[in-house]
């Protein structure tokens, strides 16, 4: 086992569940379901396929003979062709009707469409969860306030539970576009080799209404609303395209936290979770390196430049299909899922343990506060009798020396001293004291949380909560 590559993916990210969904028994398993419901459809609309041999397909659906179809495809070189003739080994009398009137699209298409919905719900499930556990986070620090950053230079405070809505705001658009998503999808069908349907209408006897019936029974078989109206020989790629889109969305909304909390470890105010055994470098054992969140943002990386394989195979394709989408599809739509898969899990997994550091925030918070406070001070002044243009230039310089001290002789801020040594200000230290409370600078930041969670979020999980719970496994 160790003397040929495996993909990462498989190894050390994606979960157990996800990766069953691309699994060849997964993909076989469905090839049958498929094959079953085109037999009994075909019968349905009077197709001369008896019930005998319906019920020996459904008898076998599930008993796969891996090894017949795989010695039968070195033989031929076709995948489809070799799981219809050990499917016909298994059931002699069905062997016949087997795949009658399709082409390899009908199974290979048609599976892509069903597993990628499937895949796409389990993403669904577990983005939901991640907003359940930030939404928790989003509350429980709703009014703690922050330094908030732009530009990465101190600016204007914000609360804890504030930043975290901007991270669930994201998300929530990527829920928006998931849900459009698969809500939009459709299977291809049964329209023949270059999508006229022409081998079904030959089957009907020229019955046009029974090729049409056709096309929509299978899909209501399959779970589907319907099919694509019209295609060539294959969906059209566009819809991979679509799909990697909104996965290099959430890839994108993953990156960006991802990013936030490493530079707030680096500023000690919030970590990820650290475990008791866990070695954050080889070399210095003080660290606790942000590994699950550098993780994230890699895989992200992943995700966001896979998007550019579908895109460029569904711009080159040729009329009714070409083959160069085979190779391209079999890797990059199962590894797109199961990067996003692995990026999900370490997302929730990271949210569910952040580790809040309040003292931490509160002292680098205070040590800008005073040069955010100058515009109250000012007022504060103006009312103890100051001259409002006179303050203002006294508090720029007095700001500007304050800053020199800090930077230059890395000293504390000293700029509430300064002033209360002005007579200009009249006040006094213990009034300008009063002024540092950070709550007064947040704004409507608190309210902003609880309005954000009871409009936006909390619908959603009242909505879903049969699908909250999920716990997140990291292997590594």
């Amino acid at each position: 086992m160790y003397d040929r590559y495996v993909s990462p993916l498989s190894e050390r990210y994606a979960s157990k569940e996800m990766q069953y969904i691309f699994s060849p028994e997964k993909k076989f398993r469905t090839w049958r379901k498929l094959w079953i419901a085109l037999a009994e459809t075909e019968k349905e609309l009077g197709l001369s396929i008896t019930q005998e041999q319906i019920d020996e397909l459904k008898a076998h659906q599930d008993e796969i003979n891996f090894e017949v179809a795989k010695e039968r495809e070195k033989l031929v070189r076709h995948d489809v062709m070799s799981h219809v003739y050990a499917y016909g080994v298994q059931c002699p009398k069905a062997k016949g009707i087997i795949h009658l009137g399709a082409t390899s699209c009908y199974v290979g298409d048609n599976t892509d469409i069903i597993i990628m919905a499937e895949a796409l719900l389990l993403v669904r499930k577990k983005l939901i969860n991640v907003l359940d556990e930030m939404a928790k986070f989003a509350e429980r620090y709703k009014a703690q306030p922050t330094l908030a950053f732009t530009h990465f230079q101190p600016a204007q405070p914000t609360t804890v539970g504030k930043r975290a809505t901007l991270w669930m705001m994201e998300l929530k658009l990527d829920l928006d576009d998931l849900d459009y998503l698969i809500h939009s999808l459709r299977l291809l069908g049964s329209k023949g080799t270059t999508g006229t349907q022409a081998s079904f209408l030959e089957l009907f006897d020229g019955d046009h209404a029974k090729c049409r019936k056709l096309d929509q029974m299978i899909a209501e078989k399959m779970g589907f609303e319907g099919c694509y109206p019209v295609s060539g020989q294959t969906y059209s790629r566009k819809i991979d395209s679509r799909v990697m889109s909104v996965l290099a969305g959430i890839a994108q909304s993953a990156h960006k936290f991802s990013n936030d909390i490493r530079l707030l470890q680096h500023l000690k105010e919030v970590e990820e979770p650290f475990e008791k055994n866990q070695i954050g470098s080889s070399a210095m054992a003080y660290k606790r390196n942000p590994m699950r969140s550098e993780r994230m943002a890699s895989l992200a990386n992943y995700v966001m430049a896979d998007m550019m394989n579908p895109m460029m195979v569904a711009s080159t394709q040729w009329f009714e299909r070409t083959l160069d989408d085979s190779a391209n599809k079999r890797l990059s739509i199962p590894e797109g899922f199961l990067a996003i898969d692995g990026i999900l899990d370490l997302y929730l997994n990271v949210v569910d343990g952040l580790v809040v550091y309040p003292k931490v925030i509160e002292k680098r918070l205070m040590s800008e506060l005073p040069f955010m406070a100058t515009e109250n001070i000012m007022m504060d002044a103006v009312k103890a009798g100051g001259d409002r243009q006179e303050l203002h230039e006294k508090i720029r310089t007095l700001s500007m020396e304050a800053g020199r001290n800090v930077k230059e002789k890395g000293l504390d801020n000293n700029l509430l001293e300064l002033i209360a040594a002005d007579p200009a200000f009249n006040l006094t230290i213990d009034e300008l004291k009063q002024a540092m409370d950070p709550s007064r600078y947040t704004g409507r930041a608190k309210e902003q949380v609880e309005e954000f969670l009871e409009e936006v979020i909390q619908p959603v999980l009242d909505a879903n909560k049969e699908e909250l719970g999920v716990k997140a496994e990291i292997n590594v």
